[in-house]
């Protein structure tokens, strides 16, 4: 590998909004408008992480401190910012599809981990209603098992050494405009519209490694 060398606090290359798959917006049971706010909200933190990155270029780095300087605060919200970017990607990715249920190599590795489909499912339902924020399906690179896993926030429950593989957004905005306070039913119809393949696809690119 060849490494270019930056100038002290020398440019970044932003961060680009990825286009919205015009399938979403012919979801089943969550409307094209959810979609189309939810979307503004992504948009906004790709902004906020390149306006960030670029104040960590010049910021006071002499008056850093754990309980108040400005880097403290960029670099807190610069993971809040960026895995904002990173998790609405993933969920986005993951929707489109027929639902149903995912074939081949991850139906066997959620089997595998949770020792039936219908186990992992009900728990992965119930960790969306116990979850402030998200609930991320990842595989664990140490003991090789998939994990369903709640986070509160983009930066608060984001677990090392995982990949993640489903990632289902459980934040108001992401279902209020269709189903209020009514959680449940918006995860169902999350479900609905799994792209199971894109999934899949995740979870073969490791296997690869």
């Amino acid at each position: 590998m060849t490494w270019i060398i930056r100038p002290a606090g020398g440019a970044f290359t932003p961060v680009r909004a990825k286009p919205l798959p015009p399938e979403l917006l012919r979801l089943r049971g969550i409307s094209a408008r959810t979609i189309q706010e939810h979307y503004k909200l992504y948009e906004g933190y790709v902004n906020k992480t390149n306006e960030i990155r670029n104040r960590l270029r010049t910021v006071d780095r002499a008056s850093a401190n754990s309980t108040y300087s400005p880097l403290r605060e960029l670099k807190v919200e610069e993971s809040y910012a960026t895995n904002g970017v990173k998790l609405h990607e993933l969920y986005f990715g993951n929707l489109g599809g027929p639902g149903g249920r995912p074939t081949g190599a991850l139906y066997e590795a959620i089997v595998f981990s949770y020792g039936s489909y219908e186990f992992w499912e009900n728990d992965f339902k119930a960790s969306g209603l116990a979850s402030r924020g998200w609930v991320i399906l990842s595989y664990d690179q140490d003991d090789g098992f998939l994990h369903s896993y709640s986070a509160d926030a983009h930066n608060v429950g984001i677990f090392v050494r995982t990949q993640p593989i489903l990632v289902l957004d459980v934040y108001e905005h992401a279902y209020y405009i269709d189903y209020g306070t009514d959680r449940r039913s918006y995860i169902e119809a999350f479900f609905q519209n799994i792209n199971w393949a894109a999934a899949g696809a995740r979870f073969q690119a490791l296997q690869g490694r």
